[in-house]
């Protein structure tokens, strides 16, 4: 549905959105491919995915719990849509961290062979992790253009709904 908001709106509803993108487009992606060539020599620029990512992704759901009572609805619904792929996000993350620590595991104390636990920390750690971050950024993208749009999807509408908001256009 497209709402009678303001530009001014508009620009703010994109924010978490814009935040979401940066975390995956240029720390999960631009960051980490650069900083592998270096990890070799310099585990530094290595290790700043995690915190970066960490930091994003707190910021993110920190900061929907407190628009909640802050911003206006349109933004406020907005900050929520982030929050909700943002726990998606960590999840995977969370899921990931298992699948080393039984990797790790498997191989101290099991005798599992190091090509077995890459192909285990591969296969069902970073694969998942990788068409996550793929499909997390198609739909912050569509996001962020429906922030533009003057735009919500019907399961935000269903979640927090205002009925003062004036609907332009209803799909």
């Amino acid at each position: 549905m497209k709402f009678a908001i303001s530009n001014e709106e508009s620009r703010k509803a994109k924010i978490p959105h814009e935040i979401f993108l940066t975390n995956l487009i240029g720390n999960h992606i631009l960051w980490f491919v650069a900083s592998l060539g270096l990890a070799r020599s310099y585990w530094q620029p290595l290790a700043l995915v995690p915190l970066l990512s960490v930091g994003s992704l707190g910021y993110c759901l920190w900061r929907a719990r407190r628009s909640i009572g802050r911003d206006s609805w349109y933004v406020m619904c907005h900050w929520q849509i982030c929050a909700r792929r943002s726990r998606i996000f960590v999840y995977m993350l969370l899921m990931f961290a298992v699948v080393c620590v039984f990797g790790w595991l498997g191989y101290t104390q099991l005798g599992l062979m190091k090509e077995a636990v890459y192909a285990l920390v591969g296969g069902m750690g970073m694969l998942p992790i990788m068409v996550t971050v793929l499909v997390l950024i198609l739909m912050e993208s569509d996001a962020l253009h429906q922030a533009a749009l003057h735009k919500l999807p019907k399961w935000i509408l269903t979640a927090y709904p205002n009925p003062e908001a004036v609907v332009i256009e209803d799909e």
